[in-house]
């Protein structure tokens, strides 16, 4: 099959194609705008120790882990709960809330339908981390601490769903499926001679051709 034969096919069914990218984009549209709007709030937070000492960043570094595990249980949650007057229980926020460590800096993200409501769940989840860490700070000496500072405040945004993007999967997955219903159809056809043309593309001679009736 020669460029001719990809050009014809294109001409004869590439609206076949074309529709079915349509309806799959706009399918995809319409359902994104059907979605419930997610947003996510994140809330960074820098641990750093309190002078550049080595042994004191390799302890950090182990305990970077112990950090994230102490923030990721439902007692954190219930603080939030408790002092947000959420209408949830712990484990759904919990579940919400995902800390993801970035070198020495952890983040926080809150993934809620309200963003206020999400970036003030991020801020105090920030805020109960730092004020924990100031009071395990207090007995130890100047040197010796691991501090933690807040990173600015919550940055948030529509996190789900992405219709742009949503919507140009559909297109590109709609054209991928009707370039296969035409290579089936095509298929379907490759045994059946109709013109003139599918004759000589098999290389043979044509000594007749009836006409077309009106």
């Amino acid at each position: 099959m020669n460029l001719a034969d990809f050009a014809r096919i294109l001409i004869r069914r590439g609206w076949i194609i074309l529709l079915v990218a349509a309806l799959t984009g706009v399918s995809a549209f319409v359902f994104s705008k059907l979605q419930t709007p997610i947003y996510r709030a994140t809330q960074q937070i820098l641990v750093k120790p309190a002078r550049p000492d080595n042994g004191l960043t390799i302890t950090m570094r182990s305990l970077l882990q112990s950090y994230i595990a102490r923030l990721n249980i439902e007692d954190r949650a219930a603080e939030v709960i408790s002092a947000l007057q959420l209408d949830m229980l712990p484990g759904q926020l919990n579940a919400n809330a995902t800390v993801d460590p970035n070198s020495f800096v952890i983040s926080i993200d809150v993934d809620m339908t309200d963003l206020a409501t999400a970036q003030k769940v991020a801020a105090l989840y920030g805020q109960n981390f730092k004020l924990w860490r100031d009071q395990e700070n207090a007995p130890q000496r100047q040197e010796d601490r691991i501090n933690a500072e807040l990173l600015g405040g919550p940055k948030g945004g529509l996190n789900r769903p992405n219709t742009t993007v949503n919507t140009a999967a559909g297109v590109l997955l709609g054209a991928i499926l009707g370039g296969v219903i035409v290579f089936v159809l095509e298929f379907l056809d490759a045994n059946i001679v109709r013109r003139r043309q599918d004759v000589e593309r098999l290389g043979l001679l044509v000594i007749g051709q009836l006409p077309d009736v009106e």
